[in-house]
């Protein structure tokens, strides 16, 4: 009896994912991707490929890196990151408003579905440079982010597309498909608005709305329209519009996204020549001010996984959705390596009086009584330590730094312009955890499956760092499978076959 016919919609980690899942599982495939090869990939295309997962000491980090040296074993502390450690994390930043079935999913799948990647071949390397410093002659990792893809997000697609295509999955690129229509007999899809093929089971996994200004501006409020979009121009919402048109539900945090500091002058559409170097995350070691040369935001709140997600909406709040980031020599040996782009906003100068005069758009006296004021406030009587929260602090101030305060005192002193980049959006199709698409009466819609940024009811408020590849790649390959049987146990939760 031969295969389901199974359709992916999108081209990224979770497409793919999906894709062969659904190949391993007897399907006959066919991913319909909307942009040209050249950019083909959608947001995991442009990501630095960072993924969150659980694991219990080196020994799992080894069993997805069994290429690393034992060098590298002696000297680097990989520390763990529980099962409880993710539920945590992803509970507090979503203030409890996450679904705990689809976080259930996430979560107890994230380290399978790695090893599942592996077995296929995927490669996956320690996040040294993002995620570690060098203490005391060793490297230690910190905010339980420790696994990248190799070569970023690109080097995940192109290893992603290899296996598909070595699995007979067929790939169509420069196919966007418009409509879902459902039948007796299965789902026919509308691609490019001339054909139609019919599929026994359609996955949509094609991203959110954050590339269409309209949709920003309706669903995520005033000056949202005004946001840069860090990743593909393709994801305009495509994917949820023609499953509401069938009668799917949506859920979630609707007027939230993920949106961090990127660069000032970044294009407003990702540049795959830049990729994710556009970001400014190192933040929690300087301060950040607005146009009115004040600070807004507690820098140091929580590792820089746990608010990036969120300060990009505090930058298009501020006058002229604008910020600089402000750091002295004490501490830029810590800056990641997107401040050293060629493509950066930078102004560098030996008195914060110049570096006023410097910074584009900014009130220079009102910045340099906020350092003045800053500088008095930090209490160096706790010991500065980058891996950990220090608890080195400021005190008295509107908006106290809670972590890494350090005066800057120490020239010359480097600012980079920034302002909001949003990745994507939260709202989106309402899933059970078999990642089957609901109707407004909460039954699945026969054959329709979803996964990756299209998936509603996952993120609230904020995100953890890592965990949109992780979730691509789990709910991907869930759908994939259940998309290629009729059967609904085919993937049972900690299976790696």
């Amino acid at each position: 009896m031969p295969g389901r016919r199974v359709a992916i919609v999108g081209g990224g980690n979770a497409a793919l994912c999906a894709a062969i899942s659904a190949r391993e599982h007897g399907s006959e495939v066919d991913l319909f991707e909307r942009a040209p090869f050249d950019l083909r990939g959608g947001n995991s295309r442009f990501t630095a490929g960072a993924i969150r997962t659980t694991y219990d000491g080196v020994e799992q980090i080894r069993e997805l890196m069994p290429e690393l040296t034992e060098d590298e074993v002696e000297n680097t502390d990989f520390g763990h990151y529980s099962e409880a450690d993710f539920f945590d994390d992803l509970g507090r930043v979503t203030q409890y408003r996450t679904d705990p079935d689809l976080a259930e999913l996430l979560v107890k799948e994230s380290f399978p579905t790695l090893l599942w990647l592996r077995q296929y071949g995927v490669r996956f390397l320690p996040l040294y440079g993002r995620q570690s410093f060098e203490i005391d002659g060793k490297r230690r990792f910190w905010g339980g982010l420790t696994v990248e893809a190799w070569g970023g997000g690109q080097g995940l697609i192109d290893q992603l597309t290899e296996i598909a295509s070595k699995l007979g999955v067929t790939i169509h690129y420069e196919r966007r498909v418009t409509a879902i229509e459902r039948s007796e007999s299965g789902l026919t899809l509308s691609i490019n608005a001339r054909t139609k093929q019919s599929f026994d089971s359609v996955v949509l996994a094609c991203g959110g709305f954050e590339s269409s200004a309209e949709m920003r501006a309706q669903y995520l409020g005033p000056n949202w329209d005004l946001a840069k979009v860090r990743g593909t121009k393709f994801n305009t919402g495509d994917g949820i519009r023609m499953a509401q048109d069938i009668g799917a539900a949506t859920t979630g945090h609707w007027s939230g996204c993920h949106a961090v500091a990127w660069d000032l002058n970044a294009p407003m559409f990702g540049d795959l020549a830049v990729g994710d170097g556009f970001q400014k995350h190192s933040y929690p070691f300087g301060i950040v001010v607005n146009a009115d040369g004040e600070r807004f935001l507690d820098e140091g709140a929580d590792f820089r996984n746990y608010t990036y997600a969120k300060y990009g909406r505090e930058i298009l709040h501020q006058p002229n959705h604008l910020a600089w980031q402000v750091f002295d020599q004490k501490v830029t040996h810590l800056l990641r390596d997107e401040y050293r782009i060629r493509e950066v906003t930078k102004v560098t100068a030996d008195t914060l009086n110049e570096l006023g005069e410097l910074m584009d758009g900014v009130n220079a006296a009102s910045f340099v009584h906020t350092v003045e004021i800053y500088n008095a406030a930090v209490d160096d009587s706790i010991a500065f330590d980058p891996t950990i929260k220090d608890g080195r602090g400021t005190r008295g101030l509107t908006v106290n730094k809670s972590n890494w305060a350090n005066r800057l005192d120490t020239p010359p002193f480097e600012a980079f312009g920034v302002a909001c980049g949003i990745t994507f959006t939260f709202g989106g199709l309402q899933v059970d955890s078999n990642a089957a698409v609901l109707d407004e009466h909460g039954d699945r819609i026969e054959g329709l499956y979803a996964a990756g940024e299209i998936v509603g009811g996952l993120y609230f408020h904020n995100y953890p760092g890592g965990s949109g590849l992780m979730a691509g790649a789990v709910f991907g390959r869930s759908a994939g499978a259940r998309a290629a049987s009729t059967k609904m146990d085919v993937f049972r939760h900690g299976s790696t076959s």
